[in-house]
């Protein structure tokens, strides 16, 4: 049915159990998984007029993303491995995620986007809104929720 899988993962709890699930998911089905993260922008908060920069340079933010972004990747990618399951990973920066998600998907060839129903909670879920509901209004793939 599905032949590969695209999963973003973020690093939250819900996120690693959906990891495990996509995992058996496609060696039940025979499928490849892309791990997918979406690296932040380099921050630029704007505060009245004026504007509230991060003490670290755009350079020394990209290193952490993708020091971030490996780290998370890595693990995603040794639990596949250990089950056997062909994957790859990738990560891309995006001030958006939920629009990296898509790209992501369709860069990639995945017929299918496994993610996690959220992954940030309280106020900066309700303020930042759900990357997932997003995913789900504007994806032309189909998208397994897991919850």
């Amino acid at each position: 049915m599905f032949q590969h899988l695209l999963v973003p993962i973020d690093g939250s709890e819900l996120s690693a159990k959906a990891v495990d699930r996509a995992v058996l998911f496609a060696k039940e089905s025979g499928a490849k998984i892309t791990f997918f993260f979406a690296k932040p922008e380099y921050p630029l908060s704007f505060y009245g007029e004026g504007a509230l920069i991060d003490p670290a340079t755009p350079e020394q933010f990209a290193k952490m993303a993708e020091d971030q972004a490996q780290e998370i990747l890595t693990e995603a990618v040794a639990k596949a491995g250990a089950q056997t399951v062909s994957c790859d990973s990738l990560s891309l920066t995006q001030s958006a995620p939920w629009e990296g998600i898509i790209a992501a998907a369709g860069q990639m060839g995945a017929d299918l986007i496994f993610m996690a129903s959220h992954g940030r909670r309280g106020i900066s879920g309700l303020l930042l809104g759900s990357e997932t509901q997003k995913v789900l209004t504007h994806s032309d793939i189909p998208v397994l929720v897991y919850r």
